[in-house]
Parts: structure tokens; sequence; C-alpha cells
């Protein structure tokens, strides 16, 4: 891990950005101040409805049967489940104990489970029997001593042995700066990293969070995978700090989340902009799910300005945000400030969070909430200075009152006959085609030029493709340089994405290649 600047630490624990309280001390006491509040989860596989203080129960008597196996405080508890009740209980069992959990996304195979496992030892591992392409492999698992399997049929391995007669009572005391989460990065890229977060990073990361969500937001439906971080925090722990209910869904299908919204009075408010367009252009989408979509916070992947615009014309307020994994609130805007910087900026940096340019505008951060440090020493090194800076691999632009703008990634750029082309900025132009609902640019191999700029569409329903000459002239009347243009138009029904809807580029990429 790397080593926090003594000077830095003490200014976030003077601020009250870092504090002594742990994750599971913040659990419990919200669990405290709203026991009788919600927890339903919608789903065809494992529909569940109770409260906190069931969740909870079931949390601690998993904790007393995982310590009456050995496991402590700095013990590894890893889990593999879509949006269901277990996951609840497995992270709120975890936080008690003052274990350390991994989060792992549901449609990771044996590949990339293994990684993971190789990388964080866990002495606990909690998963489904089958959900999807999810199904248990004893093999995968034979390392780890403790196994649980939600919905399987052998009693030997079921989820409910760990659970012991009497719940665990209390916290166990823990080092709120020692680390307190592993997140594997969701996917968009090849090989998961592990980032490590500590009770202090990820319970200011919380707090960030929860100063954002408006007052009048109205009850949110969970969509967002808790196998990964962010997932996990926004259900699971986000709402108990409010003392909220919490709604749970475990896939994706717009159909049934119009339906959800209506049945429940529940509101989907942000999050990548596949889950907002995807709502917005169903055939059931009505006035009467728009009225409960107040507000529309985007972040998470690329934020088209079309898109932005797109759902301001709808009446909904919209704001964008920008973070990762390492360092998940960089920047945000607020829903009160004006319009040209919530649709067409990433924010400004969040409380205790600073943020610089290098000489060729890659954007280094720092803040109370950023991680510890990757699993991998080397990665850490590379990535981290010793003044605490973390090295984005993002580009980005400041202006004159400190607004951010991503304007590309170092890793997403089209490299034609040597020179640089932004994917991000042809996606926002061919975002503003009539007939595109979603788009991605991507290098295509180039005999002559190495590469050459593809442009891969999702249309609208009904929608007829654009022609190369339509998206000549859309690009000429854009005013963006030739270079730019894409060569190649590829039609696609949708896109390989990660479970949070992130495109995975690397996928796509490697589709055109292989044609």
């Amino acid at each position: 891990m790397r080593v926090v600047p003594p000077a830095l630490a003490q200014h976030y624990e003077s601020e009250g950005w870092w504090t002594r309280e742990t994750l599971g001390e913040l659990l419990a006491r919200g669990l405290r101040a709203a026991p009788d509040a919600r927890l339903r989860v919608h789903s065809q596989a494992r529909p569940w409805s109770g409260t906190f203080r069931e969740v909870e129960t079931t949390a601690r008597r998993l904790a007393a049967g995982l310590r009456a196996r050995g496991v402590g405080a700095g013990d590894v508890i890893a889990f593999q489940l879509p949006n269901w009740m277990e996951a609840a209980a497995t992270f709120w069992a975890s936080t008690f104990l003052g274990a350390v959990v991994v989060p792992i996304v549901h449609i990771y195979g044996r590949t990339e489970v293994g990684r993971i496992l190789d990388a964080a030892s866990p002495r606990v591992f909690v998963t489904a029997e089958r959900f999807g392409s999810l199904e248990y492999d004893p093999a995968t698992y034979s390392r780890v001593p403790v196994v649980g399997i939600v919905g399987g049929p052998d009693p030997a391995t079921d989820f409910t042995r760990l659970l012991a007669p009497e719940p665990y009572p209390g916290v166990a005391a823990t080092d709120p700066a020692a680390a307190a989460l592993i997140a594997f990065t969701s996917g968009t890229t090849r090989a998961p990293k592990g980032v490590v977060h500590s009770h202090q990073t990820l319970a200011c990361e919380a707090r960030q969070l929860a100063s954002r969500r408006p007052a009048d937001l109205g009850a949110q439906l969970s969509a967002a995978p808790v196998g990964h971080f962010i997932g996990m925090v926004s259900a699971f722990l986000l709402p108990v700090m409010d003392g909220a209910g919490i709604d749970l869904i475990d896939v994706w299908n717009p159909e049934r989340v119009l339906a959800l919204m209506v049945e429940y009075d529940l509101t989907v408010s942000g999050g990548v902009p596949y889950y907002m367009t995807s709502l917005i252009d169903h055939p059931h989408f009505t006035d009467n799910h728009l009225r409960r979509m107040k507000y529309a916070g985007m972040g998470g992947a690329p934020v088209p300005s079309a898109v932005t615009e797109r759902l301001t014309a709808l009446g909904l307020l919209v704001s964008r945000s920008y973070g990762s994994t390492e360092h998940p609130s960089i920047t945000a805007c607020s829903y009160d400030e004006p319009p040209a910087k919530r649709l067409h900026t990433d924010g400004d940096p969040q409380p205790g969070v600073e943020i610089r340019l290098d000489a060729g505008g890659e954007i280094l951060s720092r803040g109370p909430d950023l991680c510890l440090g990757y699993t991998d020493d080397d990665l850490t090194a590379a990535m981290f200075d010793d003044d605490g800076w973390y090295h984005t691999g993002d580009i980005g632009v400041l202006d004159e009152d400190g607004f951010l703008t991503i304007t590309d990634r170092t890793a997403d750029l089209i490299i034609r006959g040597g020179e640089n082309i932004s994917a991000m900025e042809v996606e926002e132009v061919l975002t503003t085609m009539p007939a595109v609902a979603e788009a991605v640019a991507v290098a295509a191999p180039d005999a002559r030029l190495g590469e050459q700029v593809a442009a891969v569409l999702r249309l609208h329903t009904d929608a007829v493709a654009p022609t190369i000459e339509d998206l000549r002239a859309h690009f000429a009347e854009a005013g963006l340089a030739k270079q730019k243009w894409p060569e190649q138009i590829h039609v696609v029904a949708d896109f390989p994405r990660t479970p949070s809807g992130k495109v995975q580029k690397f996928r796509v990429r490697d589709s055109l290649r292989e044609t």
C-alpha cells in the first residue's frame, strides 16, 4: 500500500473528512435508527421482502458463524452475488467483524474469479448456485476455507449453514485506517485490478455521495450491481445512513423497471447514460414515469452532451460527475449549478479533493476518498507519487471557475497516421445524429495508416442506419477535421457491457479485428 503523507492525513482528520468511525460502527448506528425500514428484492429468481432488523439479524448470525470458524478483523470475505438480500447480509456481516470485503460482479467467470482469489486470498466466499451466466464451480473455490452457496442443493455448502443460532453482538474493534474493501475494476479493460480502500476512504466517499442527494429525490430503485463497490455502497450503506428503505432489482430490464416504478412509486435517478436512455427510449415509457424522474446524476462512463440535453428537454435536472474505482468522487456538479456547468462539464473538486493537470493535460488527483493503492505493488508504484497524487490516465481541461471537463482517456486514443484522435470527440458528434441512440468510436486496423476511426452504432427503434455519405455530411456540418471522420460504420443491437452498463470497448475493438 502507498503511504499517505502524514501532513495530508492529519489535514483530512482535522477537517472531519476522516473520522475514527469504522464502517461497522457507521452501519450499526444507522440500523439502530431505522430498524423497521424495508428491504425489497424485485427478482424472478429470488424475491424477498423484510425489514432492516431482519436483514441485520441474518448478518449478525452470519458474522457469529464466521467468527466461530476463526474469521476476524483483517480477514478477507468475498462474495459474488446478484442484488439479493444475502449480499446485504454478507457485506454487513463483514463490517461487523472488521473484515475486508471483496464484492465481485456476478458475470465474472472462472478465469476472472480465479485471478481475484489469487490476488485477495479470501478466507470466505459466498456465491450463488446459479444465476444467468454465473454457475457454482467447486474447483474454482477449492482453495477457500469457508464457502457458502445461496440456493444450492447441497446442505454441506448451503449459505444458511454458516448462520450461528445467536447473532454476533456489537462491532469488532478495528483501525479505521486499515483496509476495509478490495474493489476489482469492472472489466472495461482486460485484467481486473484490485483497488484497496480503508474504512476512512470508503466512509468519506459515502458521505460525499450522501451530501449530493437531493432531499426530494424519492425512493430509488437500485439496479447497479452490488458486485461493483459503488453499487454495493449505494444499495447497502447510503440508505442505512439516510434511514430510507432499499429496493433492489437483479436484472436490468427496462420494461420491468418501468412497471416497478409505477407499482412501488420508485424513481431511477441516474448512473451510466445507458440506464436513463434505455428507459426514455422504451415504448412503455409515459408521463407517469417521467413525473417520478426529477433528477439524473450522470457518471461512471463518458456522458455525451446529446444525452444531457435530451434529459434536460424532458424536464430532468441533470448533473455530471467524474471519478473512478481508485478515486470515486473527484469532481461533481450540484443541481443548483447553472445549466452550462451541469450539462457540459464534469464538475468541480469535491470537499478535500485536489486536482491538477500535468504538461500533457493528464489529470492528477488526491483527496480523502482516494484509495490506499492496489493489490499489485508495482501498479501502486506506477500510479501514485510520493506526494499522494494519483495519475488518473484521463485527459481534461479546467475552465476559469475550476470546473473540469474530461476530453479523453490516454488509453482511448485512435492513432491515425501518427495523429492522436479523441474517441470521445468523435462520439459526441455521432450521438447528435437523429438515428443514433448510442455510439462508440474505436480504432480499426488500417494497412496504410495503422488505425482508422470506426463508428459502432446502436440505433433508435425503427431508425434507418446512416450511410457513410450521411455520416460525412454530418461531420462536415459539425466542423470536425476530416482525419477524425469515421471511415467505417457498424450497427449493433447492443454493446457488450459491464454489469454497471459501461461499454466494454476492448471487446468492441476485438470484434472489429476478427471481421
